[in-house]
């Protein structure tokens, strides 16, 4: 695995290391904020704290991001977060998160489409895998429709990532990230009117956090997958299956039964940044060696 790529991946943990913080976060929020208004105060809390930063870059730098790629995303983005909200909400955190898991199964028909990439077989047989493992985790007595949120989350997450890939190489991530969330206000204003309601401070704090911790991830995202094939890197997504597992169990006692367990080790050992085959020849070879002397 080249140095650009163990990079990516490294990236993606930590990015979903993050998101999981803020799915536990969101979780304790309980629904008590209407969905689009939790959403635009989030997105307008990103905008304030990135705007210092924008204003310092070159005035040519802060005009980069104006684009119909970057517009597009943030309607992405503002689609997902709704979704994930309402998915988090009324599933337990392992069962959403394997809904949002689909988005990386997702990348990889996307990535062939929309970027002419061409995965390996490996790739290919790994993401097949994986994507058992999640209808082992989303099985028919385990349906929700929130479970249906989570699919409109997993899309809007695979095509976002996959126009990452068709943003300018050197478009500072500032830029990025500071227009993405202004692309998201108006929208997200508009459709929190109907319910806007009185919030405390405590439920604002929750916001700022997950804002926080949201941020941190779309900057990671972004980082990890310009200049690399996004089918060379999408399965580590997965990685955050196997966090919000665990934080699930120990704060919300949403302790997963076998079948759940199956699906995740499904849908996490073929993302693992090893190559098995490599390992299991040096293995053998030291057997070997060991019974020779």
């Amino acid at each position: 695995m080249s140095n650009s790529i163990s990079r990516a991946v490294a990236l993606l943990v930590l990015a979903n290391l993050l998101a999981s913080f803020s799915d536990v976060s969101l979780k304790v929020l309980n629904g008590e904020v209407p969905t689009f208004q939790y959403v635009f105060i989030r997105q307008l809390i990103s905008t304030l704290i990135l705007l210092p930063l924008w204003l310092r870059l070159p005035r040519a730098q802060r005009m980069q991001g104006r684009c119909f790629i970057t517009f597009s995303r943030a309607q992405l983005i503002l689609l997902g977060s709704a979704c994930a909200m309402i998915t988090i909400t009324y599933l337990p955190l392992a069962t959403a998160n394997a809904m949002f898991y689909v988005g990386p199964l997702l990348m990889l028909p996307l990535s062939v489409v929309l970027l002419r990439e061409r995965p390996a077989l490996k790739q290919i047989i790994a993401t097949l895998v994986g994507f058992g493992g999640v209808l082992v985790v989303l099985r028919p007595e385990q349906f929700h429709w929130a479970a249906l949120a989570g699919l409109g989350c997993a899309l809007s997450m695979g095509l976002g990532n996959i126009l990452i890939r068709r943003l300018p190489t050197d478009q500072p991530l500032i830029s990025t990230l500071f227009w993405t969330g202004v692309m998201t206000l108006p929208l997200a204003f508009i459709l929190a009117i109907p319910e806007w309601g009185t919030l405390s401070w405590s439920h604002l704090g929750w916001i700022m956090l997950i804002n926080l911790l949201v941020l941190g991830y779309h900057a990671l995202v972004v980082l990890a997958y310009k200049g690399v094939e996004a089918n060379r890197i999408a399965l580590a997504e997965y990685s955050g299956l196997v966090f919000v597992t665990v934080m699930g169990v120990m704060w919300f006692d949403e302790i997963p039964d076998v079948l759940t367990l199956v699906g995740i080790v499904l849908i996490v050992v073929p993302m693992m940044p090893v190559r098995w085959s490599t390992y299991l020849r040096r293995h053998r070879q030291k057997r070997v060696c060991e019974a020779i002397d």
